[in-house]
Formats: C-alpha cells, structure tokens, sequence
C-alpha cells in the first residue's frame, strides 16, 4: 500500500508550521540581545541529526481554556532528547514566543513526560527556562501542572544529573524547579528569577526595587546563592551545560566519565612551595594552589561568586574526575561561615549523589565569630558540613596545608568524619585553636610576669606549635596518613585517588539522613 502524496504534504506542511513559529525578524531581534529561540538552544546542545522530539502535536483544549481556538505550537514547549557529545541527554525548552512560555497542563504533561523518560533511561535533564509563568486561562490545571513539575524534579534528584538554563523570566512558583534542580546557570543580562517582583513588592511592602536587586543574575550568583554559574549570552550557557556534563555520570549508578589512561606522574613540583608566605599569618592563595594540582590548571569552579572564603569546583587529577572543596584564605582568612558552611555541604552531597571522589584542601582558622552568626545559626548551617561529609561514601582525600583549628578541622574532612587519606604539609598546625589564642588561655599568669610581655607570648606560642599543633603530633597519634612535601602533593593525591575508586561503604539501611536544614 503506497500512502497517498497529499497525506505527506499535509504531515509536512503540520510539522512546518508546529516548528517555523518566528520570523526572521523577530529572531534577528533574539540574537541581537544574545538569545536563541527555544529550539536553537536544542539544537546547539545536540549533536546533528541526533534529537527526537517529544510531543511535537500535542496541544491544550483551545475551547475549554476560552483561547477561541488559538492553537499554541507544541504548547510552548519543545521537549525530546538527544546526544551532546558522546552523552544521551533529556531535554526541554520553553518558548517566550508562545503565549510568553506560559505553563498549562499540556505543557506540565510534556515537561514530566521527558523528565520520566530521562528517570527510565538514566540520562541526564537539561531545562531551557524562558517562561511568563503560570497559563492564567487555564486556573487551578496550571498549578496542578506545576505541582507535578516539582514533583518529578524530586523523584529525579539523586538519580540523574538535572541541569536548568535560566534564559529569560523564571517568575513566581516557576522559580521552585530550578531551586530543586542539582545545578542552575543565568545569563547575565536576559534572566530573572524571582518569587515576587518589584511592582508587587513595592505594593505590599512600600518598598521601591528593581528587577536587577530582586531577580538579576549577579545577586543569584553572589548574595542569595541561588544560581551556581554565570553566562554572557546562550551560546555561553550551553557550552557550560556541555562542561558540567562532561564530569558527571549519566545517572547514580555508574561512575564519572574517569581517564585511567593518563598515567600518574612522580616528578616533584617545587613550584608550589613558591606560593607559600614566609610569614604564617599571610594568606595563601588556595586558587594558585589548585591550579598546580588539576590538570592543566582548569577547575571549573561552582558558586564562584558566592561565599568566597571557600572554593568548589569539578576538576581532573590525572585523568580522575574529583570534586575540590578549599578554604580561601584570600577572602575573610578562609574562615567558615554561615553560606560557606552552605555551599560545600551542597557540593559535598552532589559529588555523592554521582560517585565523584572529593578532595578537601584545608586552611581554615576556624568557623567566624559573631552575634551575626550565632544569630543566623552557624551551629545549624556548620552541622550540615559535617552531615554532608559524613554521610559521603565516595572516595575522600583531605590535605592539611596550614591551618586546622577546632571544629572546622573537623568540618573540612578530618580522617574522623571518614577521610580515606588525610595527608598534611609540614606547615600545618592542627589543634584546638590557635597558638596566639591558647598561650593567652594556658599561659596567662607566666604572661603576666613577664618583663617583655609580647616576646615571652612569641616564645611560648613556637612552643606551642611545637608540642601541640605540629602535624607530626598528629601522625604520631593517627590521626594523619603522612606528612608530605608540598611538591608532592599532585602525585600523592592522584595515586591515593586510583586506590580508593573501587571503594565500597556500606551504611545501616534507613529511607535517609535527617540532616540539618
């Protein structure tokens, strides 16, 4: 049976019109702003010829929802999956062309639709967000559609890699899928995400803002935490998307994307010893420190802009994919404070989630003191580092390089919160506080006898260092593998790393940890 020729020129002429939605104007005016419409950002994240759309007909009841009949092209989504790369990935992307990407049942059911497909397959998610919001026209179903969106973003998290790329407007409860998302990249000048905007929060509070202060891009990444990465434009977003993926697994149960090929180098680096200060009490530049550690210097670092004082980043040491978590004791001397704590116990749990190893590279003078943080609840937000820590079970090496004070000598991976190895440079102090600090609690009555008071303190601190907080103290008791020179730091980390990724922990079974939130 032969099909008749008009049927394929009216499938063509359907497809044609369900996908050619823009004028050559309208997307000249896109690009012209950095933007791509919905479906150039699939097409750049995948290969050619690899994406199979999903619901490409689908559409909402026009008459029931009073749209007199408006058909919607693929209901303001575009959902399908394909490859980046050598990476099978699910993805979806709204459509501000349609009826401003708003979300309607229709769309909830394609968007869940893919995400369960990406459950099924085990595959990564990547989420265009570019949406009005909730389909006014459609009621209480949009909520609906929403509540189902959450809900599938909850059965996916820990299972696969969920990604979102927030291109234009995130408004109101649209916001709440990316916040459960295990990733989330803004472009800079087109993305806002926002719970309430200006003109209703200047209605109900009095209060004027602007949609840079409540919802921009830069006070995501920097004050409230909620965005991990910053693009210029699409086309930097998705090659950011392609970064991500290329150090993640495609799902929970296999490993990252590991080259055992690249062999283990012995050769000694004196370089890094130039990066240390002659005097203990200047920092150290833990940025310059990594780059002599990964490969090729490249970290491609996460929340790079919020909480400064501690670095976190995916990154490769000899071919083996590992997530680094450092104190910065460039930004406030690499104390451990209330969003610190935050943003490593976050990276912490997703290297987990994805059996990527963890570095932990330690400088820290101790978690910040302060009515301020008190207040805020350090005690709360420093014990998620420790429940974080804790409860990981993928290979974890911790490096002491000089400080390691009190609790947070404990809250940066010490072999007592499960650390495989714990190596530490002969410029390390580990104690319960500082030397200064202990000399004024121990010694305080010799102080006060003292003819030169600020010399005998000086005297008694070196001592201090010497018989409390020298790292071979510790080794001597355990609690460190080795001391080691700083030049061998990369070799030591990259050979401890490929002895412990056949690790296996098992755990008391139980539904979850309830950590502290």
């Amino acid at each position: 049976m032969t099909i008749r020729p008009e049927l394929i020129e009216q499938l063509r002429a359907r497809r044609a019109k369900l996908t050619q939605n823009m004028s050559e104007e309208k997307l000249a005016a896109l690009h012209a702003k950095g933007l791509l419409s919905a479906r150039e950002r699939l097409d750049t994240l995948f290969d050619d010829g690899t994406f199979q759309e999903l619901g490409l007909h689908a559409a909402h009841n026009a008459t029931l929802f009073g749209m007199n009949g408006r058909e919607l092209p693929a209901d303001g989504v575009i959902a399908g999956s394909g490859y980046s790369g050598n990476i099978q990935v699910a993805a979806y992307s709204q459509d501000f062309s349609v009826l401003a990407g708003t979300l309607g049942k229709m769309q909830a059911r394609k968007i869940t639709r893919i995400m369960r497909h990406a459950l099924k397959i085990g595959v990564p998610v990547v989420a265009f967000k570019d949406s009005g919001g909730a389909r006014i026209q459609e009621g209480v179903d949009a909520l609906s559609g929403y509540g189902d969106v959450f809900y599938t973003n909850v059965l996916l998290s820990g299972v696969v890699p969920q990604i979102a790329v927030i291109c234009g407007p995130c408004a109101g409860g649209a916001s709440y899928s990316p916040a459960l998302m295990d990733f989330v990249i803004m472009t800079r000048h087109n993305a806002h995400m926002f719970l309430t905007g200006p003109e209703v929060i200047k209605a109900v509070t009095g209060r004027s803002t602007t949609m840079a202060e409540v919802g921009g891009a830069e006070m995501h990444a920097t004050v409230s935490g909620n965005a991990h990465f910053i693009a210029e434009d699409d086309q930097h977003a998705i090659s950011l998307v392609k970064q991500l993926l290329s150090y993640l697994p495609a799902n929970n149960t296999e490993d990252p994307p590991h080259d055992l090929a690249v062999p283990i180098d012995e050769m000694d680096d004196p370089g890094i010893n130039d990066l240390i200060p002659d005097n203990a009490f200047d920092p150290l530049d833990m940025h310059a420190v990594i780059r002599h550690l990964v490969d090729h210097g490249e970290l491609l670092e996460v929340h790079a802009g919020f909480a400064r004082n501690i670095i976190v980043g995916f990154a490769r040491i000899c071919g083996v994919v590992v997530g680094i978590v450092a104190n910065q004791p460039m930004v406030m001397a690499g104390a451990l404070d209330l969003d610190a704590a935050d943003k490593a116990a976050r990276f912490v749990r997703t290297c987990n989630i994805f059996n990527v190893p963890v570095v932990t590279l330690v400088d820290v003078p101790g978690f910040l003191p302060g009515v301020e943080q008190e207040r805020g609840g350090i005690i709360r937000h420093g014990a998620k580092m420790l429940s974080a820590y804790g409860s990981c079970t993928t290979p974890k090496i911790t490096v002491i390089l000089r400080k390691a004070y009190g609790g947070s000598y404990l809250a940066m991976c010490s072999q007592e919160l499960g650390a495989d190895m714990v190596f530490a440079w002969p410029t390390a102090e580990i104690a319960v506080m500082g030397a200064e600090a202990a000399v004024r609690v121990l010694y305080r009555k010799e102080l006060d006898q003292a003819a030169d008071r600020q010399a005998k303190a000086a005297e008694l601190a070196q001592a201090y260092r010497e018989e409390f907080a020298s790292p071979y103290v510790s080794a001597s008791n355990f609690y460190i593998t080795d001391v080691i020179e700083p030049g061998d730091t990369r070799w030591m980390l990259a050979l401890a790393l490929r002895k412990t990724l056949d690790k296996r922990e098992l755990r008391p079974a139980k539904k979850h940890g309830n950590i502290p939130m």
